[in-house]
């Protein structure tokens, strides 16, 4: 069922509506290279939905970056994670375009951002240059793809947004040539018995079903006998050609005997509801097992706008004795589609596999602010940092304790204290807030020391202790040594990294004048860059000073020479 004569119909309606909506060959490709993805948009990520498309750069770094069209930059933004070094560029016809891990910007952009990072003596800068400051005409370079920021490898993020509202588009609206000729992949298939009665295949709770592939490429879902108000939920991906990526789909769409009871796709959304993703998903389903389950049903208090339609919010009231023919169509911006049909019998069996809901001592009601003391800490959740009402598992400890497990989600921030007054004034210095891991690692959680207690604020469930880090961070050289000839170096790098709490700041001086390091976190590696010119002495004494999140400092000196 590569194309059926619906799938052709629908491509066309869609491509019109597309047309009518979004500017058609009025944006040139961002890349000079055949247009590959390694992500699309509104694919499934961790507590977001992915803004843009992610193109392959041929695994290099250094491909040069073009204006899809005349405009102005807006906003240039370089961070040690995230986006890492992005740019925005507005454009006349109120669209955005933004460019993002990249490696360097233009020369003329690449100069201006210097500037402002030698004023303010900063890698981590954000600017906001005046319109018509710095014009780009279509097709100039205006950066260099790289890897910066929370990058797992070279790629170009590319987004569209609207200049007026700021919420991203689907990029593949605006005619960009992108090939996939692949249905999307059905992995799974599950049953969720909703209402207090209501039963699946003899479960009341969630259960996986069975599905067949049809000599026509659609699948066709085992007999479900079940009764009372259920949904369903998949689990799907697509994959575009040329590239083995596993992304995610546009649209699915839920007919309950011809009546369409959901539809959504990911034409567009809002950065201010992207992390209601943790309610279109099986939370924890997915902090279990790591795999994401789609609802084909809204919970309540799910407030995405992605749902072009529902009907009662996409659950399936089943009566006794009736029949019912469920298909759930997922499709790719392309038009391929994979089709499901799941038959349904309205029959009353007895569960065999009960609902069970683990009871503790504190119950979470969601629209109320919480306090708990846990003896070595403190928790404050405010109202609404969960989606919904819960038993909390909570176990105190003299100084560790546990607030729950990854199998909920927090939508806010909730506040943990500590109180350190068990150990010695000069000990505290090295304290921090730290969260383990399943295998009791910690990692630095954000302390705030005021008033005799140790603060953070997280939206991580999981176990916290007060951890020490009494060890200062390491600072070695990579491409020089001592009193050497560095005529024909073109950069100077060290290694920096600390083994417990994590850089925090850092600083670099050539003959007592700051240099500009640009840190790259996942490689624990700083660089200078010789073209800024700093100093033009032939004997170079460098100062690199590294401290960590609790404060441990130290200091590396090195002599060099270059003509």
């Amino acid at each position: 069922m590569r194309r059926t004569i619906f799938g052709v119909i629908f491509l066309m309606v869609f491509k019109l509506s597309a047309q009518e909506k979004y500017p058609q060959g009025v944006f040139q490709p961002p890349l000079d290279i055949p247009l590959v993805l390694a992500g699309t948009f509104g694919e499934l990520r961790s507590n977001h939905f992915h803004a843009g498309m992610d193109i392959k750069t041929q695994q290099r770094e250094g491909l040069p970056v073009y204006a899809i069209a005349d405009g102005t930059v807006t906003r240039i933004k370089i961070s040690h994670w995230g986006y890492g070094k992005a740019l925005y560029v507005a454009h006349p016809n109120g669209y955005t375009s933004v460019y993002a891990h990249l490696r360097k910007f233009g020369p003329e952009i690449e100069e201006y951002i210097k500037k402002i990072q030698y004023t303010k003596q900063s890698y981590e800068v954000e600017a906001f240059p005046d319109y018509g400051e710095l014009k780009v005409a279509k097709g100039s370079v205006i950066a260099y793809t790289g890897n910066s920021g929370s990058s797992a490898g070279p790629h170009l993020h590319f987004e569209i947004r609207s200049s007026v509202t700021e919420k991203p588009t689907n990029p593949l609206l605006y005619g960009y040539d992108v090939r996939d000729a692949t249905n999307p992949t059905l992995l799974g298939l599950y049953g969720y018995p909703l209402s207090e009665d209501a039963v699946v295949n003899q479960s009341a709770k969630m259960i996986q079903l069975n599905f067949t592939r049809q000599p026509d490429g659609s699948f066709l879902a085992d007999k479900v006998n079940a009764v009372g108000t259920i949904g369903f939920g998949i689990n799907s991906f697509d994959r575009l050609d040329m590239a083995a990526n596993k992304n995610g789909v546009y649209s699915v769409k839920q007919t309950v005997n011809g009546r369409v009871y959901t539809e959504f796709d990911f034409e567009t959304f809002s950065f201010g509801e992207t992390r209601y993703i943790n309610t279109l998903i099986d939370y924890g389903y997915f902090g279990k097992y790591r795999e994401r389950i789609q609802k084909c049903f809204k919970e309540p208090y799910n407030y995405l706008g992605i749902y072009k339609e529902l009907y009662n919010n996409g659950k399936i009231d089943v009566e006794e004795g009736m029949s019912y023919s469920v298909e759930i169509l997922i499709s790719d911006i392309a038009g391929n589609e994979t089709k499901l049909v799941i038959p349904v019998e309205g029959k009353r069996e007895i569960p065999k596999i009960k609902k069970e809901e683990a009871t503790t001592e504190n119950f979470i009601i969601a629209s109320k602010p919480n306090n708990f003391d846990l003896g070595a800490a403190k928790v404050y959740f405010p109202a609404n940092t969960f989606y919904d009402d819960f038993y909390i598992n909570l176990k105190k400890g003299k100084d560790t304790v546990t607030i729950h497990d990854n199998s909920v989600a927090a939508h806010r921030n909730f506040t943990i204290s500590f109180d350190p007054s068990q150990y010695p004034l000069e000990e505290r210095k090295q304290l921090f807030i730290a969260r383990l891991d399943d295998r009791l690692r910690p990692s630095y959680a954000t302390t705030y020391k005021r008033d005799g207690a140790f603060t953070t604020r997280t939206r991580n469930l999981g176990v916290y202790t007060l951890a020490r880090d009494s060890v200062a961070p390491t600072i070695t050289p990579k491409n020089f040594k001592e009193k050497q000839w560095l005529s024909n170096y073109s950069y100077l790098s060290l290694e920096i990294s600390d083994d417990l709490s994590g850089i925090d700041t850092y600083r670099a001086t050539l003959n007592g004048k700051w240099i500009l390091m640009e840190y790259e976190p996942k490689t624990n590696t700083i660089t200078y860059n010789f073209d800024d010119n700093i100093v033009d002495e032939a004997q170079c004494e460098l100062e690199v000073i590294v401290t960590d999140n609790v404060g441990n400092s130290s200091t590396f000196t090195s002599t060099f020479f270059r003509k």
